[in-house]
């Protein structure tokens, strides 16, 4: 099974930016938490720090729009190239219709889940989306402890992909660790992001392949 290992730049050292990306050059992709203080109590990027990033960074990144009106601004970020851009359900007028947006921009279109937001209303679009993120904390802030209760979630959007052949990774974000990814992992995920636990590690590279290989063992 493939496991991706996506470090949040929400745990850098924004001050040494492109040092820090040279770090998780060992990573699959960057992930790149954009906060507008509407949406999520948090302020962090924008479009021109995004673009700065993309032309600096060794690996792909995956976007995660934390704000609202994304119907409006995502499609932005899938011009600037980025790799995967995840919209949240909770602020998307038409999510099909935007995941199809960015997916005619040349991106991967992925749907964003809050703890609280049930997977039931999206099982019969998942088709649409190339990522399901269902979020493993209140999103805003790193740092915070993983909930295990949303794990029903991954079940069942992976009992949809398993039975239709779908392609679409299911990503967890919040409180990831070598205790918790191998939760996920059990639950169907396939795509990690990881802040703390990557960024604090005494070895980088060493976190981000142990993070790897214990999500793969513990896949099904």
């Amino acid at each position: 099974m493939v496991a991706r290992i996506n470090p949040s730049i929400l745990s850098a050292d924004f001050v040494n930016m492109e040092r820090d990306l040279g770090r998780i050059a060992g990573a699959d992709f960057v992930h790149v938490d954009v906060m507008d203080n509407h949406f999520v109590p948090n302020l962090t990027f924008g479009p021109q720090m995004v673009e700065r990033i993309q032309a600096t960074a060794p690996i792909p990144l995956d976007v995660h729009l934390m704000i609202t009106d994304v119907d409006r601004w995502a499609p932005g970020y899938a011009e600037l190239g980025c790799f995967s851009v995840t919209f949240h359900a909770e602020a998307t007028q038409e999510p099909v219709k935007l995941a199809r947006t960015l997916k005619s921009l040349g991106a991967r279109a992925g749907i964003a889940l809050k703890p609280g937001t049930p997977v039931d209303d999206y099982l019969e679009i998942l088709h649409e989306f190339d990522q399901l993120l269902v979020m493993t904390v209140e999103p805003g802030f790193g740092g915070q402890k993983f909930i295990d209760s949303v794990m029903p979630k991954l079940d069942a959007a992976d009992a949809v992909r398993r039975a239709s052949g779908l392609d679409i990774w299911l990503q967890v974000d919040g409180g990831v660790t070598l205790d918790t990814i191998e939760i996920a992992a059990a639950h169907g995920a396939d795509t990690f992001v990881a802040g703390s636990s990557v960024f604090g590690a005494e070895s980088v590279e060493t976190a981000i392949h142990d993070l790897r290989e214990r999500a793969r063992a513990h896949q099904h």
